[in-house]
């Protein structure tokens, strides 16, 4: 079936001065919502061509949310989070979070997001059998992808997610299938055996020795660290760059002359690309991973040069 760009769907629709500015109050709507409320749901997550089924639990209650999510299909697999933070995961499911599940992570500045993203309603929508507020986030640039989200008109929690690509074409989609606002069971909170406690990552310390010299307008650094390669012990400088929204992962690692290919790989939204820079100290593997056009991570790569970000963290 042929994809048609939301653009072209909806040109005439997003025109509109007063849709955008409803839009935008939808938006602020969403993000007061994601940790203020508890709620169940069923849903189905689609990505490169594969579905599996998820079911999640959160309890909000004052400033503190505790979120267990747990895969159905294939052998039991499921992560917990605490107030944001990973506390323990099955190994299979930790390593593929859905994207649509990692919103709440990002702390969205909708003003800030604005300069980078156009919001546009794009009329009523049902999922999961409850009223839904159908709206378009549309970056500015190609340096960026695009939602299309579905928020429940009740509590401004997203039904519906779909991760949209240069084109329009889908990447990845998030879907509830059943869906329930209020308290949550206790038990339903509790991890069973297969959820193993998240081990720190063994970070060194000093300042990463690394910068981009360029990045997509409104991205910056947002955290680095050098951390201990588990496949050989050196250590792995890590930078992670993000405008509020998109966010992607840079990792640079000494080959002392080890033959290793440039690559470039992408499936569903997240893109992984390596390049081989040489530098006075030797030869370095550049990795960046993120959920980016392959153009713009490919750049990102190519721009990566020895010397502090001047921004700092």
């Amino acid at each position: 079936m042929r994809v048609i760009p939301l653009c072209v769907m909806f040109g005439g629709w997003l025109s509109m001065p007063a849709l955008a500015a409803d839009a935008e109050a939808w938006m602020n709507r969403f993000v007061a919502a994601e940790d203020s409320q508890s709620y169940a749901g069923t849903f189905i997550y689609e990505r490169n061509g594969s579905f599996s089924t998820h079911t999640v639990w959160q309890a909000a209650e004052g400033e503190h949310t505790r979120q267990r999510l747990l895969q159905l299909d294939g052998p039991p697999s499921e992560v917990l989070l605490v107030d944001g933070d990973i506390r323990c995961a099955s190994a299979q499911l930790a390593a593929q979070m859905p994207s649509g599940q990692a919103w709440s992570d990002k702390a969205l500045d909708v003003a800030a997001l604005s300069q980078w993203y156009d919001f546009h309603l794009i009329g009523d929508s049902r999922v999961a059998g409850r009223p839904a507020e159908a709206l378009v986030v549309r970056p500015k640039d190609q340096h960026r992808y695009g939602f299309e989200l579905h928020l429940d008109q009740e509590s401004a929690l997203p039904l519906k997610s779909l991760l949209l690509g240069e084109s329009g074409q889908l990447l990845e989609r998030l879907q509830y299938t059943q869906f329930s606002l209020g308290s949550v069971d206790p038990q339903q909170l509790q991890p069973g055996p297969s959820c193993e406690p998240v081990k720190a990552i063994d970070e060194q310390s000093g300042k990463v020795a690394w910068h981009s010299d360029w990045l997509p307008p409104g991205f910056r650094l947002l955290d680095s660290n050098v951390r201990s390669s588990p496949a050989s012990g050196e250590p792995v400088s890590w930078l992670s760059y993000g405008d509020g929204l998109a966010r992607l992962s840079v990792f640079l690692e000494p080959l002392h002359g080890a033959a290793v290919a440039d690559a470039r790989n992408q499936m569903g939204p997240t893109v992984a690309v390596s390049k081989r820079l040489t530098t006075t100290d030797g030869d370095v593997m550049v990795t960046v991973v993120g959920e980016v056009p392959l153009g713009t991570a490919e750049r990102i790569a190519l721009s990566m040069r020895a010397g502090t970000d001047q921004e700092g963290k």
